[in-house]
Protein backbone atom coordinates (compact mmCIF):
# COMPACT_ATOMS: atom_id res chain seq x y z
CA UNK A 1 0.00 0.00 0.00
CA UNK A 2 1.17 3.58 -0.69
CA UNK A 3 0.01 4.99 2.38
CA UNK A 4 1.92 3.21 5.68
CA UNK A 5 -0.44 2.06 8.31
CA UNK A 6 1.42 4.93 10.74
CA UNK A 7 0.75 7.70 8.32
CA UNK A 8 -2.77 7.02 7.75
CA UNK A 9 -2.93 6.82 11.70
CA UNK A 10 -1.28 10.40 12.59
CA UNK A 11 -3.17 12.01 9.69
CA UNK A 12 -5.37 14.99 11.05
CA UNK A 13 -8.46 15.16 8.48
CA UNK A 14 -12.07 15.21 8.77
CA UNK A 15 -12.03 11.44 7.76
CA UNK A 16 -13.51 8.74 9.95
CA UNK A 17 -12.13 5.51 8.71
CA UNK A 18 -9.11 4.64 7.19
CA UNK A 19 -10.30 4.34 3.42
CA UNK A 20 -11.61 8.07 3.44
CA UNK A 21 -7.75 8.83 4.69
CA UNK A 22 -5.99 6.85 1.66
CA UNK A 23 -8.82 8.48 -0.50
CA UNK A 24 -7.75 12.02 0.56
CA UNK A 25 -4.25 10.78 0.10
CA UNK A 26 -4.76 9.60 -3.46
CA UNK A 27 -6.40 12.97 -4.31
CA UNK A 28 -3.64 14.92 -2.91
CA UNK A 29 -0.79 12.85 -4.74
CA UNK A 30 -3.08 12.44 -8.39
CA UNK A 31 -2.71 16.75 -8.52
CA UNK A 32 0.86 16.63 -9.19
CA UNK A 33 1.19 17.41 -12.24
CA UNK A 34 3.58 14.05 -12.66
CA UNK A 35 1.34 11.02 -11.76
CA UNK A 36 -0.88 10.30 -14.76
CA UNK A 37 -2.78 7.50 -12.92
CA UNK A 38 -3.14 3.97 -10.30
CA UNK A 39 -1.63 0.29 -10.92
CA UNK A 40 -3.68 -1.62 -9.15
CA UNK A 41 -1.48 -4.84 -6.80
CA UNK A 42 -2.25 -6.73 -4.01
CA UNK A 43 -0.92 -4.80 -1.69
CA UNK A 44 -3.11 -1.60 -2.86
CA UNK A 45 -2.95 1.14 -5.73
CA UNK A 46 0.78 2.25 -6.15
CA UNK A 47 1.34 6.08 -7.93
CA UNK A 48 2.04 6.23 -11.84
CA UNK A 49 4.20 8.28 -13.00
CA UNK A 50 4.85 10.23 -16.29
CA UNK A 51 8.21 9.83 -18.19
CA UNK A 52 8.02 12.94 -19.87
CA UNK A 53 8.45 16.14 -18.32
CA UNK A 54 5.58 19.23 -18.34
CA UNK A 55 6.75 22.62 -18.72
CA UNK A 56 5.68 23.32 -15.30
CA UNK A 57 8.65 20.83 -14.60
CA UNK A 58 11.20 22.95 -16.55
CA UNK A 59 9.94 25.75 -14.74
CA UNK A 60 10.54 24.15 -11.19
CA UNK A 61 14.06 22.82 -12.44
CA UNK A 62 15.03 26.47 -13.67
CA UNK A 63 13.49 27.74 -10.38
CA UNK A 64 15.86 24.94 -8.71
CA UNK A 65 19.26 26.12 -10.32
CA UNK A 66 18.64 29.49 -9.05
CA UNK A 67 18.10 28.40 -5.17
CA UNK A 68 14.01 29.14 -5.31
CA UNK A 69 12.49 26.75 -3.15
CA UNK A 70 15.71 24.25 -3.21
CA UNK A 71 14.59 22.63 0.11
CA UNK A 72 11.15 22.14 -0.54
CA UNK A 73 11.35 20.56 -3.94
CA UNK A 74 10.80 16.91 -2.89
CA UNK A 75 7.94 13.78 -3.84
CA UNK A 76 6.62 11.45 -1.17
CA UNK A 77 8.74 9.02 -0.01
CA UNK A 78 7.34 5.23 -0.97
CA UNK A 79 6.81 3.46 -4.35
CA UNK A 80 5.50 4.39 -7.68
CA UNK A 81 5.07 2.65 -11.25
CA UNK A 82 6.57 3.55 -14.68
CA UNK A 83 4.52 2.14 -17.37
CA UNK A 84 2.52 -0.97 -16.82
CA UNK A 85 5.01 -2.99 -14.34
CA UNK A 86 4.60 -6.59 -13.41
CA UNK A 87 6.11 -8.64 -10.37
CA UNK A 88 8.74 -9.29 -12.62
CA UNK A 89 9.76 -5.60 -13.66
CA UNK A 90 12.84 -4.20 -12.42
CA UNK A 91 12.85 -1.85 -9.28
CA UNK A 92 14.90 0.94 -8.86
CA UNK A 93 15.84 3.09 -5.65
CA UNK A 94 15.72 7.18 -6.06
CA UNK A 95 15.75 10.11 -3.72
CA UNK A 96 12.89 12.21 -2.46
CA UNK A 97 14.38 15.41 -4.33
CA UNK A 98 12.36 15.81 -7.41
CA UNK A 99 15.21 16.93 -9.58
CA UNK A 100 16.65 13.59 -9.08
CA UNK A 101 13.40 11.75 -9.23
CA UNK A 102 13.07 13.87 -12.81
CA UNK A 103 16.03 12.67 -13.88
CA UNK A 104 15.19 9.20 -13.25
CA UNK A 105 11.51 8.91 -14.63
CA UNK A 106 12.09 10.65 -17.72
CA UNK A 107 14.85 8.44 -18.91
CA UNK A 108 12.46 5.63 -18.68
CA UNK A 109 10.10 5.97 -21.59
CA UNK A 110 8.82 2.72 -22.81
CA UNK A 111 10.05 0.60 -20.31
CA UNK A 112 7.83 -1.08 -17.08
CA UNK A 113 9.61 -0.65 -13.92
CA UNK A 114 9.14 0.20 -9.99
CA UNK A 115 10.51 2.98 -8.48
CA UNK A 116 10.89 3.00 -4.98
CA UNK A 117 11.71 6.56 -3.33
CA UNK A 118 13.66 6.71 0.16
CA UNK A 119 13.01 9.47 2.48
CA UNK A 120 16.39 11.98 1.58
CA UNK A 121 15.07 15.22 3.48
CA UNK A 122 14.69 16.50 -0.34
CA UNK A 123 18.14 16.37 -0.60
CA UNK A 124 19.75 14.18 -4.07
CA UNK A 125 21.04 10.69 -4.08
CA UNK A 126 25.36 11.22 -3.71
CA UNK A 127 24.85 14.28 -0.67
CA UNK A 128 22.11 12.56 0.74
CA UNK A 129 24.40 9.08 0.58
CA UNK A 130 27.16 11.34 1.93
CA UNK A 131 24.79 12.71 4.95
CA UNK A 132 23.45 8.70 5.57
CA UNK A 133 19.75 9.58 4.52
CA UNK A 134 20.38 7.68 1.15
CA UNK A 135 21.43 5.27 3.85
CA UNK A 136 20.95 1.07 4.74
CA UNK A 137 18.70 1.67 7.23
CA UNK A 138 16.21 3.89 5.32
CA UNK A 139 16.41 1.48 2.45
CA UNK A 140 15.80 -1.23 4.28
CA UNK A 141 12.65 0.39 6.11
CA UNK A 142 11.58 1.41 2.91
CA UNK A 143 11.45 -2.17 1.51
CA UNK A 144 9.01 -3.03 4.13
CA UNK A 145 6.63 -0.23 4.55
CA UNK A 146 6.03 -0.54 0.77
CA UNK A 147 5.75 -4.22 1.23
CA UNK A 148 7.77 -5.04 -1.58
CA UNK A 149 8.11 -8.72 -1.25
CA UNK A 150 4.76 -8.76 -2.05
CA UNK A 151 4.73 -6.44 -5.20
CA UNK A 152 7.85 -8.40 -7.12
CA UNK A 153 8.50 -11.79 -7.23
CA UNK A 154 12.40 -11.46 -7.28
CA UNK A 155 15.16 -9.70 -4.74
CA UNK A 156 17.23 -7.41 -6.84
CA UNK A 157 17.55 -3.20 -6.03
CA UNK A 158 18.83 -1.12 -8.63
CA UNK A 159 20.63 1.58 -6.40
CA UNK A 160 22.68 4.06 -8.39
CA UNK A 161 26.10 4.14 -8.49
CA UNK A 162 26.24 7.45 -6.69
CA UNK A 163 24.78 6.23 -3.69
CA UNK A 164 26.85 3.62 -2.49
CA UNK A 165 28.93 5.42 0.17
CA UNK A 166 25.38 5.10 2.26
CA UNK A 167 24.35 1.77 1.18
CA UNK A 168 25.91 -1.12 3.19
CA UNK A 169 24.70 -4.09 -0.05
CA UNK A 170 25.51 -6.85 2.68
CA UNK A 171 23.47 -5.43 5.50
CA UNK A 172 20.70 -5.00 2.90
CA UNK A 173 20.48 -8.29 1.70
CA UNK A 174 20.93 -9.69 5.21
CA UNK A 175 17.96 -7.61 6.93
CA UNK A 176 15.57 -7.78 4.26
CA UNK A 177 16.70 -10.30 1.29
CA UNK A 178 17.06 -8.06 -1.36
CA UNK A 179 20.44 -7.70 -3.62
CA UNK A 180 21.96 -4.36 -4.23
CA UNK A 181 22.85 -3.68 -7.51
CA UNK A 182 24.64 -0.88 -8.42
CA UNK A 183 23.82 1.25 -11.46
CA UNK A 184 25.45 3.42 -13.99
CA UNK A 185 26.34 6.99 -12.79
CA UNK A 186 23.64 8.75 -15.30
CA UNK A 187 20.55 7.78 -15.56
CA UNK A 188 20.19 8.21 -19.43
CA UNK A 189 22.03 4.94 -19.63
CA UNK A 190 19.94 3.18 -17.32
CA UNK A 191 17.64 1.54 -20.75
CA UNK A 192 20.97 0.26 -22.23
CA UNK A 193 22.17 -0.58 -18.37
CA UNK A 194 18.68 -2.97 -18.58
CA UNK A 195 18.92 -3.91 -21.99
CA UNK A 196 22.39 -5.54 -21.13
CA UNK A 197 21.41 -7.72 -18.15
CA UNK A 198 21.95 -5.40 -15.67
CA UNK A 199 25.92 -5.01 -16.79
CA UNK A 200 27.58 -1.69 -16.86
CA UNK A 201 29.97 -0.63 -19.33
CA UNK A 202 33.15 1.05 -18.13
CA UNK A 203 31.81 3.93 -19.22
CA UNK A 204 29.01 4.28 -16.86
CA UNK A 205 31.04 3.84 -14.03
CA UNK A 206 32.76 7.24 -14.72
CA UNK A 207 31.58 10.70 -13.81
CA UNK A 208 32.32 13.31 -15.58
CA UNK A 209 32.56 17.04 -14.89
CA UNK A 210 32.42 18.62 -18.09
CA UNK A 211 32.07 22.33 -19.13
CA UNK A 212 28.08 22.51 -19.44
CA UNK A 213 28.24 20.12 -15.96
CA UNK A 214 30.41 22.96 -14.41
CA UNK A 215 28.21 26.30 -16.27
CA UNK A 216 24.34 24.79 -14.58
CA UNK A 217 26.21 25.77 -10.86
CA UNK A 218 26.99 28.62 -11.55
CA UNK A 219 23.82 30.07 -11.33
CA UNK A 220 23.32 28.30 -7.70
CA UNK A 221 26.37 29.69 -6.19
CA UNK A 222 26.01 33.62 -7.24
CA UNK A 223 22.50 33.09 -5.58
CA UNK A 224 23.02 31.99 -2.66
CA UNK A 225 25.89 34.33 -2.37
CA UNK A 226 24.55 37.59 -3.15
CA UNK A 227 22.72 38.13 0.69
CA UNK A 228 26.67 38.37 1.76
CA UNK A 229 27.55 40.10 -1.30
CA UNK A 230 25.08 42.92 -0.65
CA UNK A 231 25.95 42.97 2.93
CA UNK A 232 29.53 43.38 2.25
CA UNK A 233 29.27 45.65 -0.12
CA UNK A 234 27.44 48.17 2.36
CA UNK A 235 29.64 47.16 5.12
CA UNK A 236 32.36 48.71 2.57
CA UNK A 237 30.43 51.84 1.31
CA UNK A 238 29.68 52.96 4.74
CA UNK A 239 33.31 52.58 5.79
CA UNK A 240 34.56 54.31 2.73
CA UNK A 241 33.21 57.73 4.15
CA UNK A 242 35.98 57.34 6.98
CA UNK A 243 39.10 59.69 7.32
CA UNK A 244 41.91 62.11 9.39
CA UNK A 245 39.30 64.65 8.79
CA UNK A 246 35.77 63.24 10.08
CA UNK A 247 32.94 61.25 8.25
CA UNK A 248 32.52 62.54 4.28
CA UNK A 249 29.35 61.22 1.98
CA UNK A 250 31.23 62.78 -0.68
CA UNK A 251 34.16 60.31 -0.15
CA UNK A 252 31.93 57.29 0.62
CA UNK A 253 30.46 57.73 -2.82
CA UNK A 254 33.88 58.18 -4.63
CA UNK A 255 35.87 55.41 -2.90
CA UNK A 256 32.31 53.24 -1.37
CA UNK A 257 31.58 52.66 -5.35
CA UNK A 258 35.49 51.54 -5.90
CA UNK A 259 35.18 49.05 -2.97
CA UNK A 260 32.00 48.22 -4.38
CA UNK A 261 33.02 46.72 -7.99
CA UNK A 262 36.13 44.97 -6.50
CA UNK A 263 33.35 42.89 -3.96
CA UNK A 264 31.28 42.47 -7.32
CA UNK A 265 34.53 41.42 -9.25
CA UNK A 266 35.24 39.04 -6.25
CA UNK A 267 31.27 38.00 -6.29
CA UNK A 268 31.31 37.44 -10.10
CA UNK A 269 34.98 36.59 -10.80
CA UNK A 270 35.70 33.41 -8.12
CA UNK A 271 32.67 32.03 -8.52
CA UNK A 272 32.19 32.26 -12.60
CA UNK A 273 36.24 31.89 -12.87
CA UNK A 274 36.22 28.71 -10.60
CA UNK A 275 34.21 26.36 -12.34
CA UNK A 276 35.17 27.13 -15.64
CA UNK A 277 39.24 27.16 -15.03
CA UNK A 278 38.48 24.31 -12.29
CA UNK A 279 40.41 21.39 -13.82
CA UNK A 280 43.10 23.42 -15.23
CA UNK A 281 43.68 25.65 -12.11
CA UNK A 282 47.12 24.17 -10.49
CA UNK A 283 47.01 21.93 -7.52
CA UNK A 284 44.71 19.67 -6.12
CA UNK A 285 43.71 21.66 -3.09
CA UNK A 286 40.08 23.65 -3.83
CA UNK A 287 41.61 26.78 -1.18
CA UNK A 288 44.73 26.97 -3.67
CA UNK A 289 42.52 26.85 -6.66
CA UNK A 290 40.72 29.75 -5.15
CA UNK A 291 43.82 31.64 -4.06
CA UNK A 292 45.15 31.54 -8.28
CA UNK A 293 41.61 32.85 -9.18
CA UNK A 294 42.18 35.51 -6.37
CA UNK A 295 45.45 36.73 -7.76
CA UNK A 296 44.21 36.67 -11.35
CA UNK A 297 40.96 39.13 -9.88
CA UNK A 298 43.48 41.46 -8.31
CA UNK A 299 45.48 41.72 -11.19
CA UNK A 300 42.23 43.01 -13.09
CA UNK A 301 41.04 45.48 -10.16
CA UNK A 302 45.05 46.55 -9.73
CA UNK A 303 45.06 46.97 -13.90
CA UNK A 304 42.00 48.89 -13.68
CA UNK A 305 42.74 50.90 -10.66
CA UNK A 306 39.93 49.59 -8.45
CA UNK A 307 42.49 48.42 -5.86
CA UNK A 308 43.04 52.60 -5.37
CA UNK A 309 47.07 54.01 -5.01
CA UNK A 310 49.70 53.99 -2.65
CA UNK A 311 50.77 51.00 -1.01
CA UNK A 312 48.59 50.58 2.03
CA UNK A 313 44.97 49.79 -0.04
CA UNK A 314 46.29 47.52 -2.71
CA UNK A 315 48.16 45.76 -0.32
CA UNK A 316 44.77 45.52 1.01
CA UNK A 317 42.96 44.32 -1.47
CA UNK A 318 45.22 41.87 -2.55
CA UNK A 319 44.68 39.94 1.08
CA UNK A 320 40.82 40.64 0.55
CA UNK A 321 40.54 39.66 -2.98
CA UNK A 322 43.14 36.17 -2.52
CA UNK A 323 41.11 35.34 0.78
CA UNK A 324 37.40 35.57 -0.74
CA UNK A 325 38.21 34.00 -3.79
CA UNK A 326 39.77 31.03 -1.69
CA UNK A 327 36.93 30.50 0.77
CA UNK A 328 34.30 31.05 -2.52
CA UNK A 329 36.28 28.45 -4.51
CA UNK A 330 37.19 26.01 -1.57
CA UNK A 331 33.12 25.88 -1.69
CA UNK A 332 32.70 24.48 -4.64
CA UNK A 333 34.03 20.90 -3.13
CA UNK A 334 30.18 20.54 -2.46
CA UNK A 335 29.02 20.23 -6.44
CA UNK A 336 32.16 18.34 -7.26
CA UNK A 337 33.51 14.45 -7.01
CA UNK A 338 37.10 15.65 -7.00
CA UNK A 339 37.48 15.30 -3.59
CA UNK A 340 35.86 13.16 -0.70
CA UNK A 341 33.88 13.99 2.10
CA UNK A 342 36.49 13.41 4.80
CA UNK A 343 39.08 15.27 2.24
CA UNK A 344 36.94 18.43 2.20
CA UNK A 345 36.45 18.56 5.92
CA UNK A 346 40.41 18.25 5.93
CA UNK A 347 41.32 21.03 3.49
CA UNK A 348 38.85 23.60 5.50
CA UNK A 349 40.71 22.70 8.74
CA UNK A 350 43.51 24.02 7.51
CA UNK A 351 42.51 26.83 4.86
CA UNK A 352 40.32 28.54 7.01
CA UNK A 353 42.63 29.95 9.75
CA UNK A 354 44.75 31.17 6.74
CA UNK A 355 41.97 32.63 4.67
CA UNK A 356 41.00 34.08 8.33
CA UNK A 357 44.60 35.24 8.83
CA UNK A 358 44.49 36.90 5.37
CA UNK A 359 41.15 38.97 5.76
CA UNK A 360 40.82 40.17 9.00
CA UNK A 361 44.66 42.18 8.22
CA UNK A 362 43.48 42.91 4.67
CA UNK A 363 40.64 44.51 6.41
CA UNK A 364 42.36 46.73 9.04
CA UNK A 365 44.91 47.51 6.08
CA UNK A 366 42.16 49.18 4.08
CA UNK A 367 40.49 51.08 7.05
CA UNK A 368 43.87 52.42 7.90
CA UNK A 369 44.34 53.33 4.17
CA UNK A 370 41.84 56.00 5.10
CA UNK A 371 43.55 57.58 7.56
CA UNK A 372 46.83 58.04 5.08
Amino acid sequence: MFVPDEEVKTEKTCCTDVSCCISEKKDKILNEQYITGWINTGVGDIPQVATHLTNKDKWEHFKIRIAIGRTKYKVDPGIYAVGTPSPGSPVLVSANYKLSFDALRKELKGLDAWIVVLDTKGINVWCAAGKGTFGTEELVGRIEAVELKKIVNHKKLIVPQLGAPGISAHKVKKLSGFTVIYGPVRARDIPEFLNANMKAAAEMRKVSFTLPDRLVLIPMELVQGFRHFVLISAAFFFLSGLSGNGYSLELAGAVGSRAALNILLIYLGASALGFLLLPWLPGRSFYFKGLIVGIILFAISFATHLSGSGILEPLAWLLLISALSSFIVMNITGSSHYTSFSGVKKEMRFALPLQIGAAVPGSLLWILSRFF
